[in-house]
């Protein structure tokens, strides 16, 4: 084992966070060099390493940027920092097969149309890995542009917190990355936690997501999944955009501003077993078509789904709908029957009884009114709510169901609700309070 002598610097934020990460074996072909800190040696034991070569940074900080054309792994001790001094790509990789692991990764640039990052994947760089590495302060953390199969995996991403959100970058960033996994990170700050674009076939499993602006969003990407996220306090959770045939479960959005789950003209999707507490909206559908929604669990929202622009062909069952202020706002003229094989969904304000004890409530369920939709068409009509009128009309429609304008209608209510396992998390649980979750 060779080794470059220098003296080291201290990194403490990194060595606390990777003094828990477990370390990774070299292959038993590779060469490994010992790297001490200095200027410019990180950039110099690069080029003179052979391909398939490890780099092990010891304790200290490195200069950035550097570039990664070969096939390397660079492997930090406890406290190795690599510190782009506010320029450029901190690391950037053309190469197939790089692995960045147990670093602090930190000081890119701050030009959003110049791809400024922590860590670049080139289109060129296939098959490259990021893991257990402390990335923060960067414009972007990790951007994958173009990389196939690239593993993004155990980091911990803070990004750079701006005046202005859109002059902020996302956490992690994938265009055209197909393959893609983005798996077990912690992310917080900057504008979007997880950003995809134009891509097919990704993952994104397990991450943690606080203090963005939407935790997940997806736009053009297709034939992917979104599972057992947890998003907390952000301004959106789930933002899914012109994509399809997406599985999107058991995924958990905790007191998010403006929505937990929302679809625009996303169609041919599996959303399941995903629960959303709190906000303004648990569920907003605009002109999203053919998905399907079941077992999934919407609390405490001001509405728990809005409904709306011609949206088609979508399924609804087997969801519970638990004590919003509004439990669905639907404005069209069209009657939308949400059950489905004669199994609809559970609504807490649903007074209902079950004779025969089959777990179905005898009457069918209608979450909204004629009054209901004059007041959304007409806000000033609140005033007439508690007016002897509104409640003639509101008598006539109980007792003439035909005078009903059309609008959603359960079947088959649930009498008890479903066991949704992502919902077990709010058991107990306060809301977010002070950033933290438990």
């Amino acid at each position: 084992m060779k080794t470059i002598p220098k003296l080291s610097k201290p990194g403490l934020l990194a060595a606390a966070f990777a003094a828990s990460m477990p370390l990774s074996a070299p292959p038993a072909s590779a060469a490994v060099t010992e790297i001490a800190p200095g200027r410019g040696e990180l950039a110099r034991a690069i080029t003179e390493a052979a391909a398939g070569d490890v780099l092990k940074l010891k304790r200290g900080t490195y200069d950035g940027p550097v570039l990664i054309e070969k096939a390397l792994t660079i492997e930090g001790e406890d406290g190795a920092v690599v510190d782009g001094h506010g320029v450029g790509r901190t690391i950037e990789i053309t190469a197939p097969g790089v692995s960045i692991r147990h670093l602090r990764i930190t000081g890119s640039g701050m030009a959003l149309d110049q791809m400024h990052a922590g860590v670049f994947l080139s289109e060129t760089a296939s098959g490259g890995t990021v893991e257990d590495s402390l990335i923060e302060d960067n414009l972007v953390g990790v951007y994958v542009h173009g990389a196939h199969d690239a593993l993004v995996r155990r980091n911990r991403i803070a990004g750079r917190v701006l005046p202005h959100i859109n002059d902020c970058g996302n956490g992690v960033y994938l265009w055209n990355a197909p393959g893609t996994k983005v798996e077990d990170n912690d992310i917080t700050g900057g504008r979007d936690g997880i950003f995809t674009n134009g891509s097919r076939k990704n993952v994104f499993a397990r991450n943690r997501l606080r203090g963005v602006r939407f935790a997940i969003h997806y736009m053009y990407t297709n034939d992917s999944e979104v599972s057992d996220n947890i998003s907390i306090g952000n301004h959106a959770g789930y933002v899914i955009m012109y994509s399809a045939r997406l599985k999107i479960r058991n995924n958990v959005s905790d007191d998010d501003r403006d929505h937990g789950l929302l679809f625009n003209f996303a169609n041919a999707s599996d959303i399941s077993g995903n629960a959303v507490r709190g906000g303004e909206k648990c569920l907003f559908i605009y002109n999203a078509n053919k998905n399907k929604f079941h077992g999934n669990w919407f609390e405490g929202c001001r509405l728990g789904i809005h409904f709306t622009a011609g949206s088609e062909g979508n399924a609804m069952s087997g969801n519970a709908f638990i004590g919003n202020q509004t439990q669905v706002m639907y404005v069209g003229t069209r009657f939308l029957n949400w059950s489905e094989k004669g199994r609809g969904n559970y609504w807490s304000d649903n007074p209902a009884f079950d004779l025969n004890g089959d777990g179905i409530a005898d009457e069918a369920y209608r979450p909204n009114d004629i009054i209901d939709q004059i007041i959304w068409r007409y806000p000033a009509a609140k005033l007439l709510l508690n007016s002897p009128a509104t409640q003639v009309v509101r008598w006539a429609q109980s007792q003439f169901p035909g005078l009903h304008p059309g609008g959603v209608i359960d079947k088959a209510p649930l009498m008890k609700p479903p066991g949704i396992k992502a919902a077990d998390a709010f058991k107990g649980a306060p809301k977010l309070a002070g950033g933290e979750w438990r």
